[in-house]
């Protein structure tokens, strides 16, 4: 006889189970993902987890791999001088992630014996994770229902859904329907499974449909319409802010450097002196904030760049200045063979990257 109150759970089975079995099939091979059959390092998982909020897979692999292969396991990272965590960083961009990452690791190692908690609540009591990066790790490392939603699965639940309401309002419906799917059996496997689901095959621009696992079901494919799902509200353009820096080098090569503060934006990187970022930025009083009395040359182009909350733009200048010239307060001098090393972000190698394409500074009178 026909159950009306159980067709839907029936429905939600069967989908996570063709979820599950097409990740059988189909996985990803990724460096941080353990084999089939083989339990999850949670160490690892931590690690991946962190270093892919807002990030891509491709952008991840190479800093990951670095890391794993400098500081094996948390104890290791918890023993390193921050800096060195920093300037493996260096270039992936959203920095509060790397402080966070190395308190976590000290408070795990002293604190907690080196081991991960394995549950939501103890994990979301460490430094730098949230929630979803406390279901993620208690799903896939320790086996916890826990409901694991990312971007791309966002994407795959809006879509089977055809939620309508448009992000980030919709995010607690997303969430809840989410929960609806997640399987008490292999949720570690689930949740990959539909990440791998969103970054492959139900993608932000012509999904392939025809091979999805929740063809079967999926309401916005019925509609006809699975693009239009997850709608979102049109973003305000960005702010822009201007500022300078000044790229200035010893005749030996070395360049002139200091140290953001350790909290803020960018804080504890290295970076190339210059002024405020200002949305009301005075070009004509940018040279007066030189950190060194040098014959500066302003560069012809900018360099830009895009945060979070709003877009850089700032104009360069560059000079050289004698040997026996002294760092200014605040700053020191990197050796020419030390630059790369040092934590740059991304910003700032942008800016030593246009300083040497120029054709270097202006020689000392």
């Amino acid at each position: 006889m026909y159950d009306a109150l159980q067709a839907p759970l029936i429905a939600q089975r069967r989908a996570s189970t063709a979820v599950l079995d097409w990740y059988d099939r189909h996985r990803r091979v990724l460096p941080w993902r353990a084999l089939p059959g083989r339990p999850a390092d949670p160490y690892v998982v931590w690690l991946s987890e962190i270093m892919l909020q807002q990030t891509t897979v491709a952008a991840v692999k190479p800093y990951f791999t670095g890391f794993l292969a400098r500081w094996p396991t948390v104890g290791l990272l918890a023993d390193a001088p921050v800096d060195e965590v920093m300037r493996q960083w260096a270039g992936l961009g959203y920095y509060s992630r790397a402080r966070n990452l190395h308190a976590c690791a000290k408070m795990i190692a002293a604190d907690l014996n080196g081991a991960f908690p394995d549950s939501e609540a103890g994990l979301l009591a460490l430094p730098g994770i949230g929630p979803y990066t406390a279901a993620a790790i208690a799903a896939i490392a320790f086996g916890r229902r826990a409901v694991v939603v990312d971007g791309n699965v966002e994407r795959v639940i809006a879509r089977f859904f055809a939620i309508a309401e448009p992000l980030p309002a919709a995010k607690p419906a997303i969430r809840e329907r989410a929960g609806e799917l997640t399987p008490s059996e292999r949720p570690g496997d689930f949740a990959q499974a539909m990440m791998d689901l969103g970054a492959t095959i139900c993608t932000p621009r012509q999904p392939a449909c025809a091979i999805c696992p929740l063809l079967t079901g999926c309401e916005s494919r019925a509609a006809g319409s699975p693009e239009d799902f997850p709608r979102k509200r049109k973003k305000p353009p960005k702010p822009l802010r201007r500022g300078a820096a000044f790229y200035v080098r010893r005749e030996d090569g070395a360049v002139l450097v200091r140290t953001r503060a350790p909290k803020g934006l960018l804080g504890g990187m290295v970076e190339i002196p210059g002024t405020a970022w200002e949305a009301e930025f005075d070009p004509e009083r940018a040279a007066m904030q030189a950190p060194i009395e040098a014959p500066y040359r302003k560069l012809g182009a900018e360099v830009e760049h895009v945060f979070t909350h709003f877009a850089l733009r700032l104009e360069i200048y560059v000079a050289e200045v004698g040997q026996g010239q002294e760092a200014p307060a605040g700053c020191r001098w990197a050796a020419a063979r030390d630059l790369a090393d040092e934590a740059l972000p991304s910003v700032m190698r942008k800016v030593v990257e246009a300083a040497r394409r120029s054709g270097g500074p202006a020689k000392p009178t």
